[in-house]
Formats: C-alpha cells, structure tokens, sequence
C-alpha cells in the first residue's frame, strides 16, 4: 500500500470510537464534515493525485488482508504469480514497464471521490466510507475514478468492494457496463484474470457486458497475463455477438498476440483488417507491433513501422523507443540502435533504466563489451538508478572479460541497494565464472544458491553441463545430471542443445545424432543452434566414437544404483555418453570408416532439418562449408554442398560456382551475397568469410579464394587487416589467412616494382589463430609458417612474439625482384569453367539470434 500523508490521518480515529454506533455511516458522515474544510486545507500541500508506485506495489493486497468474494461462482482470490510479484528478474519485466507513472484520469469524476480516495487508502472498511459519502458521490464517473486507482495501487480487495457496491445501486445498463469493462481492466492489470473472467461473465449474463468495451476490456485482460489463445478467442467470438471492434479491441488484441508468440503475419492480417474497417491506428497500435518485432528481433520490420507511425503524425514515446531499440539490438545493429538513442533527447525524450539496459544487453550480445561499459558510465553520469535487469547484465559483461574484482563490487552495490540475488543473477555468474574455468567459485556459487533457497532451473543445470563438460569435467557433468534428474524436471530444447554441443565439441557426431532422434521423439523441437553444432563437429575426430552399448567396468563414478534402473531411457543414454568422454578422456579408440559414416548422418541430418521446417541461417552456411572443407575427397564435399539447395538456392549457386571455377555472373552473384552479410554483425561476417574462403583453399581454387578475403577486406570485414609494414591474420582461418597471405605480398610487389620504399620492418602477425589453446602452437601459426617456407619468403619468427613473422623491407624488396618471385605469388584456380550456372534467388540470410 502507498505510504498516506499525515495530513489525512486525523480522521481515522473518530471512525473508530463510532464504528459500533446503530448507523455508523451517519457519525461517520458527520465527523468527517466536521474536519472536511481543515482537511481541504492540508490536502493542497500534497494534492490528491497518485503518487509513482514502484513495481513491487503492484502485486496486489497485502498480506493478512480479508479477501472478498467475487460476484458470482466459486472462484476465489488466488496469490499473483512471480511474474508479478516484484521478484522477476528478466528482461520481459523491465519490457513491462511495470512503474510506469500512470496517465492522469481525465475522467469527469468529482472532488469528492478524491477526498473519498483518501480515506480509503488508510481504512480497510472501505464499505462504510462508501456508506458515507454516498449521497455525494456522482453515479458511475466517481465510482470508476475510484476502481481505476484502487487498482493503481493495487488495493485489488477494496477496488472491488467499491465495484459491488456501485453496481447494486446503478440501475442503468450503459453505466453499469462502464463499471464492469473498469473492474476487469483493473483486474487485467493486477494479473486477476480469473476473477476478470468471473466479473465478466456475470456482466454478460445480467445484460450489461455485451458491449464492444466489456469484450475489449476481457481481451486486454488475457493480453496482460500473456494468454494469447484466450485473447483470440475473445476476439473472434465479436461477430457471432454482432458487435464490431474498436480501436481499443484491436489494441489489446494486437498486444496479447505481442506477448503470446504469435507469428507476425498473422498480428499484420489483424492490424490490416482494422484499417480495413476505417479504424486508424494510434501511438498503442505501434507499441504493440513494435513489440511483436522485438520478440522475433525483426529489427527493419520495426523501423518501417516506426517510419509509417512518424508518416500518420504519431508522436513516439518512451516505450515506443525501448521497444524499437530492443528490436534493432536483437537483430545486432548496435550502429543504428545508437543511433536512434541519439534520436530521443532531439524529440524531448530522457532515456531511462530499460533504454540503456537494452544497450547495454546488446552491446554486450555482439562481444562489444567497451561500447557496453561506456553506455554504463554515461547512464551514471545522467543519474540514472539501476534495477535488477541491469544489475545482472552487468554482471555478465563483467563476468565475460574476466574482470571479477567488477563482479563483486556489482554483487555487493545490488545488496546495499537491497536488491538480492535471483536466479537470473546466479545463472550470469556460474556462466562466467564457467567460461574462464573456475570451476572452485563455480561449486562455491552453487552452495550459495542452495544456502539462499533460490531454486535452479533449466539453464542453471544447462550452463553447469556446458560449462564441466566443455572443460572435460565430466564426473561433474554426470553429478549436474542427476540433480537434475532428482528435481524432476523435464529436459528442454536448451538443456538437451547444451548436451549435444559438448559430445559435438569431442567429435562424437554419431552420438549427437542420435540424441537428437530422442529429443525429436520426446517432442522437443531443435532448434538451428543444436543442428549448427552438430554441423560444425563434422571430421573433428578428437575422441573415439563407438556404439551406444557400453560396458559397466568401463566407466567413470557410473553406479548401478536403483536411481539409474528407474531413471528413463533418455537420462541414461546421456549418462552413458557422459560416462564414455570420462574413461576415453585423452585416449585414441578405433576410427574405421568412421568419416564415411558421420557423412552420411550429417547428410540426414539436413534431410530432418528441411523436414522439420527448421530454417538455417548464416552460422548454419558457415557450418556447412566448415564441413565441407573437412571432407577427404571433392565427392564428399560435393555431396554436402549439394544439400544446400534444400535451404537457400544462391548460397549455393555462390559456393558451387567458385568450387567449379566458372566465370560469367558467379562473382556478380557472389557481391550480391556479400551484400547482405554487411547487414550483420562483424563476427557472424567473418565466419562465412573464412568458411568459404576454407573451402576454396582446400580444394584448390586459390584464385577464388584471393578473391573472397580482397572482397572480405574492402568491406572491412576484418578490421585493420594490412597496411604497407603489417599483415594482421589472427581473426583468419587457415585458408583465408594463406589467401590474404598471398593478395598482401602481391601488394607489395606491385610497389616495389613502381620503384617505392618498403618500411624498414615488415610484420605478419598470427595471434593466438583460429582454433589454438597454447600459445605459440597454434593452428594459425603454424600454417603460415609452413607457406612462408613453402613459397621461400624471407620471413623469420620473431624472438619475443610467437605469433609474429618479421623481416627488413630491404630484404624482402630484393626477394620480390627476383625472377621467379611473381610466378610464385600468383594463384590459380585449379578448375575453371566457361559459362556460367544458373540459380535462382532464394530468401535473405538470417543473422544468429545469441
């Protein structure tokens, strides 16, 4: 309840001394005349308007409060839900703009329901005030007045005692339909759908609910709870009662589609009707869309709304910013989303904690951690309070640098804010402290979670699997099972990807596939990031793979125990493969034409992925051709590539071109493909880049390969890449970093020839490489190395940098001039076709969701 001024508290005590009195409502009436000029007086200094509530105002009455029973049925008061309790923690919440001050009434409602307000703020007997005043009250406009803060300040017991007694004396039906759409409004808001229900189908049944606001108001109702399918339902049911929608059914129709996961196409067939029927969209219309393009990160979808919205002279607010940005960031495009952030003091409008808690999460999605850190500082610098959302954000950008002395202060500024830990926030913690292999404070944090009663979920257990069995602790990985098993929970898309990625990320295709048929036959539907991972383990052969059936005796800290004998099918064969990683960790088991079969399960595997309708995207592309570059003979590479066709024509046409060697429209098909890469994020750039680039290399086609990273570096798709005296290869694979190699010292040679000056020390700088654990020994390294020998440049490892190849200029300026050099340098494509091969265009690549 919100706190009462002192000022309105002088009356409470004569209510008490004649509430036993034969008619209390009469003293009552009359004491309260007698103090009502005094009061008046005091009420100017703080007005009778409501006060800010904060989020943990709105979850409803107060412990102990006498509950009161609806107007019909048997349905009774049922506690909120977390989700509005004040004790969530995600991003959804922060989206809810739970706080938000609310618009002033604009209602018609009289002074004396202000006053009546007041009192009922300090007074359970909320009936006797209304016995009071009664004669004072005018109809129906001050009764609603009053539901409508009652509920705002989430006094739902009394906001419907006010309703039952406004409805038992109106006795016009227009007016008593007004009471009923406020209270189930109300009831929407404070997340009573039930007891909504209830008040309207009383309404209904008594005459006065079938209108155009009782149904618009049910509708919003279930929006509210996110009960979509209800909402739907509600809304289709109109023309069987003849009644037509208004701007308001739409909206709150609109909005539960937004929250229910409904697809897109269909929220627009809803939006289109509605202009169809001359009803014009307003500012709510296009947050509710906005939102919906949030959900699924349509971010240019939600700037074309946001441009037609500014077209109709719709003037955007706070919550139509955050709701664009937090689409734009979604789909990766921190530069436009900053640049919106720009966009909002011009229109008048302060950033606040969900705006840059939204940046500062996508900054943080994209690996742009010091973008994400500034945006913090400017918000403290404006004085801006933080919330739980962004308080675990921070966390996880701290935590993902590794700067831990940060995460504690964060862990001890959200305690002193009186903010205590929720699941979210362990959740960012034991992953960051997973992620850089501590795996002490990782057991340590699992303590304390148990220690403060906060309940793991899904992704606690599937970011401890990952994070063991990434790091080859899979005792530990089988122990996170079987708490998960005893807590009875039901595996998940995420856990379930979690397990697959680990045995991907040892080699065991054959086994990833065959826990994904379970998966598929549990009725959990993949999604592209399990199949990616499956893709991306193709001809890693970094631990043995063998059949399901393993021997007891062979496996680690496995009890036979009468757990495991009731424990299902599914459990176990996890368990199993767990078990085998344990006792063949480090070991070398047989291989025997085991490259032919995981071709062949990577081969159905597109065939379930087309199947299933489950549509790749780019990482999936990158995957593929990872995959393909990994393959033994072109055949094999050929036959996976030739399953590209199943999911987008031109990447295809791309690929298979170059690997071929035609000319014609390949390389214009290739820019167009280029093209749309730019819209996404550098990282997902990259990694198609390399991975075609890897193609090429292996299979000869060197010349289209040069091709690939020239293109890769005009579009800056690796930054400060090469200058005259610096070749910078360490965010390279292999095939591309050799490519750029070779394009970089042809550079050279070209100036030479023209008669130049090199500088005085040339660099090629290699870095950790792409796949490298130790330093100085990796991939990347090593490879370059083995060109720069093979090709005779006078190159040499630098003494105190492994990762660096140095030489004078003037040596490698004499080693340019001779004869055989630029024969040397020159790459050619070992098969080449005239012509060109025709393929359709298909679909736009979609960016990786992370």
């Amino acid at each position: 309840m919100a706190s009462t001024p002192a000022s309105i508290t002088a009356p409470s005590e004569p209510y008490q001394k004649v509430q036993n009195h034969q008619h209390p409502q009469n003293n009552f009436r009359n004491s309260q005349r007698r103090h009502r000029r005094q009061t008046q007086t005091h009420s100017r200094k703080f007005g009778f308007a409501r006060p800010p509530i904060a989020p943990s105002n709105v979850a409803g009455p107060t412990a102990g409060a006498t509950t009161h029973p609806p107007p019909s049925g048997p349905s009774t008061f049922h506690s909120l839900s977390p989700d509005f309790s004040g004790r969530r923690s995600t991003r959804l919440y922060s989206k809810m703009h739970l706080g938000r001050p609310k618009t002033t009434s604009n209602s018609p409602h009289s002074s004396v329901s202000e006053e009546v307000l007041q009192y009922m703020k300090n007074s359970q007997n909320v009936e006797n005030i209304l016995f009071s005043f009664e004669s004072e009250l005018r109809s129906s406009d001050d009764y609603t007045y009053l539901v409508k803060e009652l509920g705002n300040l989430g006094e739902c017991e009394k906001a419907l005692t006010c309703f039952q007694f406004a409805i038992a004396r109106e006795r016009r039906r227009i007016e008593q339909g007004k009471l009923a759409s406020t209270m189930i409004s109300t009831l929407g808001r404070l997340g009573k759908v039930e007891l909504a229900e209830s008040i309207f189908e009383t309404a209904f049944n008594e005459g006065y609910g079938n209108t155009v606001y009782g149904f618009s108001a049910l509708i919003g109702a279930y929006a509210k709870s996110g009960l979509c399918d209800e909402a739907l339902k509600v809304f289709d049911s109109l023309k069987d009662y003849g009644i037509t929608p208004n701007l308001v059914t739409y909206n709150a129709v609109i909005d539960a589609c937004g929250k229910g996961g409904v697809e897109f196409s269909r929220v627009m067939e809803i939006f289109n009707e509605m202009v169809r029927n001359g009803i014009q969209p307003d500012r709510i219309t296009f947050n509710s869309l906005l939102a919906v393009c949030s959900r699924v990160g349509a971010w240019e979808t939600a700037r074309n709304l946001f441009s037609e919205m500014i077209d109709k002279g719709i003037e955007p607010d706070v919550f139509t910013y955050n709701t664009l940005l937090d689409a734009i960031c979604k789909g990766g495009q921190m530069d436009l989303a900053f640049h919106m952030l720009q966009e909002m003091p011009k229109k008048g409008l302060k950033p606040n904690v969900v705006t840059y808690s939204t940046m500062i999460d996508g900054y943080s999605k994209v690996d742009r951690y010091d973008d994400a850190l500034h945006m913090f500082g400017q918000m403290r610098y404006l004085g801006i309070a933080l919330d739980r959302v962004l308080y675990n954000t921070l966390l996880t950008v701290y935590g993902r640098l590794g700067r831990f002395k940060e995460v504690l202060d964060v862990c001890k500024e959200m305690e002193a804010a009186g903010i205590s830990r929720d699941i979210v926030t362990y959740n960012a913690l034991l992953d960051a402290y997973g992620k850089q292999g501590m795996f002490d404070e990782v057991k340590k944090l699992s303590s304390e979670m148990k220690a403060d009663k906060v309940t793991p979920n899904l992704l606690t257990y599937s970011t401890l699997m990952d994070g063991y069995s990434k790091a080859g602790l899979y005792k530990e990985a089988m122990e996170v099972l079987r708490e998960y098993r005893q807590a009875g929970l039901k595996a998940d898309v995420v856990l379930y990807s979690a397990v697959i990625d680990a045995v991907c990320k040892n080699g065991l295709v054959e086994s990833a596939v065959s826990l994904l048929d379970d998966m598929i036959k549990e009725g959990i539907r993949p999604n592209v990031v399990t199949y990616n991972s499956i893709i991306d383990a193709f001809g890693y052969l970094t631990a043995s793979e063998c059949t399901l059936q393993t021997e007891p005796s062979t496996l680690v800290a496995i009890e036979v125990d009468a757990e495991n004998k009731v424990a299902d099918l599914r459990d176990n064969q996890i368990m199993q493969v767990f078990g085998r990683l344990a006792s063949e960790k480090g070991g070398q088991g047989r291989q025997d034409n085991r490259g032919r079969r995981e071709l062949f399960c990577i081969l159905e595997l597109f065939r379930k992925m087309h199947h299933l309708n489950i549509k790749p995207n780019v990482v999936t592309f990158s995957a593929i051709l990872n995959a393909c570059s990994r393959c033994k003979s072109f055949n094999d590479a050929s036959m996976l590539l030739e399953e590209l066709r199943l999911f987008d024509n031109q990447v295809y046409g791309v690929a298979y071109g170059l690997l071929m060697g035609y000319s014609g429209n390949v390389w214009f098909q290739a820019r167009s493909l280029f093209d749309e890469l730019r819209l996404m994020d550098s990282e997902t750039a990259s990694a198609f880049y390399n991975a075609l680039t890897d193609v090429l290399w292996h299979f000869d086609q060197r010349y289209g390969a040069k091709l690939v990273v020239l293109e890769g570096k005009n579009r800056q798709v690796w930054d400060n890449v090469w200058s005259d005296s610096c070749l910078d290869l360490h965010l390279m694979s292999s095939g591309a970093a050799q490519a750029m190699v070779h394009a970089w010292l042809l550079n050279i040679h070209s100036i030479v020839i023209q008669g130049h000056q090199l500088p005085e020390l040339l660099s090629i700088l290699t870095g950790w490489g792409k796949h490298s654990k130790v330093v100085g020994a990796g991939t990347l390294r090593r490879v370059v190395e083995e060109l720069l020998k093979r090709i005779g440049a006078p190159f040499q490892l630098a003494k105190c940098n492994l990762g660096r190849f140095v030489s004078q200029g003037s040596v490698v300026a004499a080693w340019l001039r001779e004869s055989g050099t630029l024969n040397v340098l020159v790459l050619r494509d070992a098969r080449t076709q005239p012509g060109y091969p025709r393929f359709g265009h298909f679909s736009n690549l979609q960016p990786l969701t992370l």
